[in-house]
């Protein structure tokens, strides 16, 4: 037996299901935001000890990126599926706005966008500046549907819609109503479309 097949079976319980673990620690992640949750705390969730932990995924951050990977590739898809429906720009950010007001309200004790609270107010500049990349790259999706249209003004829109979207997954987590977030998200999308009438 190699090396390697040594550690991995001293390092993780027989079974282990890295896709499954993955899913563990969104779920946390999204509960009690990055610095709430300790290695220990996940590796008892995941069922392996510390040093288990360590040798499955190298650290909390790297996990974190894992997770992060995932969620956008799941739940985060709904951006970029709503920016290219049918309509114009603002009929566009209204799906976005109505998706989030939909997918931000609380469900199974979740609720919020993991990229934008859940490095939140972080002490780890390691997870911070994932989210922000994550957030960087959500801005620029939303300014590139929106300068098909409206290249001069593309930039500064992008930033409110995201603006809109960080003020929704806050109220979620404080429990607003999935009524109450799309009552915001029309509200929001017709300010959009003024905003955007305006000569």
């Amino acid at each position: 037996m190699s090396a390697i097949k040594k550690v991995q079976s001293r390092g993780r319980p027989r079974g282990f299901d890295p896709d499954r673990a993955i899913e563990t620690a969104q779920a946390l992640f999204q509960q009690r935001g990055y610095d709430g949750v300790g290695v220990a705390e996940i590796g008892r969730a995941l069922g392996i000890t510390p040093p288990s932990f360590y040798n499955a995924f190298g650290s909390k951050a790297a996990l974190f990126a894992k997770v992060l990977d995932r969620y956008t590739s799941g739940f985060g898809r709904f951006v970029p599926e709503a920016l290219e429906g049918e309509g114009d720009a603002a009929a566009a950010i209204e799906r976005v706005l109505q998706g989030a007001a939909r997918l931000y309200a609380e469900q199974d004790g979740i609720s919020g966008c993991l990229v934008i609270d859940g490095a939140r107010g972080s002490q780890d500049p390691e997870a911070k500046a994932m989210t922000a990349r994550w957030m960087s790259e959500s801005k620029a999706v939303l300014a590139a549907r929106i300068a098909r249209e409206i290249p001069d003004r593309a930039d500064a829109l992008a930033s409110l819609v995201v603006t809109a979207l960080k003020g929704m997954s806050a109220a979620a987590r404080d429990g607003a109503s999935r009524d109450e977030l799309a009552a915001f998200a029309d509200m929001a999308a017709a300010g959009f479309r003024a905003i955007v009438a305006r000569d």
